[in-house]
């Protein structure tokens, strides 16, 4: 699998000293999440981000990338895929961390919906492990076999219609049951996005993470 790539920003003050790195949902890009990084480097100033484009063009439309086909939904194809994804995933935050000459543990991860698949399952299992995993609107796709415990902020809309709330209240309980220190926020009337509550939490949970 090639070697990702995407939109980067920051850090707002050099040099960097930490590294933030966004996936992005199924169907979009690294630039659909790469505005973020304004939002929160005003907390986080020697912050830099990265937002890989998905490995694979999005096999459902024209346009877009994903990190694994979901044409296929039984749970040994999505288990099959993002671990593949996961694994390139990984290869890229290894080598923006060589770049920024940062250390192991200097980084956090986000997600959004499929990107908080990948994020999850390469966060939780795969060395370096992240500082924080901040996951809006997804799902734990497999359970089972989590060997690294970062914290993790699981933000979910109440109203979301593509991926269940309760989706999130599930990986919520199966974190909580392997000894992953977790936190979530279940935003009313919210669809399938992100709200400026769900941007404030994220924001200050990446201090919190740092500050540790």
């Amino acid at each position: 699998m090639p070697d990702l790539d995407g939109p980067r920003w920051g850090p707002r003050e050099s040099p960097a000293r930490q590294l933030v790195v966004l996936c992005h949902g199924v169907g979009a890009d690294g630039h659909d999440l790469i505005d973020l990084a304004p939002h929160w480097s005003a907390t986080m100033p020697h912050a830099a981000f990265a937002a890989p484009d998905g490995p694979e063009p999005y096999d459902m439309a024209p346009f877009g990338r994903q990190w694994f086909s979901l044409a296929d939904r039984t749970p040994a194809r999505l288990a099959a895929g993002v671990a593949v994804a996961a694994e390139s995933l990984m290869r890229f935050v290894r080598a923006e961390l060589a770049r920024l000459g940062l250390g192991e543990t200097d980084w956090a991860l986000m997600g959004f919906s499929q990107g908080v698949m990948t994020a999850l399952h390469a966060g939780l299992r795969l060395a370096p492990a992240p500082r924080l995993i901040l996951a809006y609107a997804g799902a734990l796709l497999v359970p089972t076999g989590i060997t690294q415990h970062p914290r993790v902020l699981l933000v979910h809309g109440e109203a979301d219609e593509v991926v269940p709330p309760e989706r999130s209240r599930q990986a919520e309980s199966a974190l909580r049951d392997s000894g992953v220190p977790v936190e979530s926020l279940f935003c009313p009337g919210l669809g399938h996005g992100i709200d400026e509550a769900g941007l404030s939490m994220g924001a200050l949970e990446l201090q919190r993470a740092f500050a540790a």
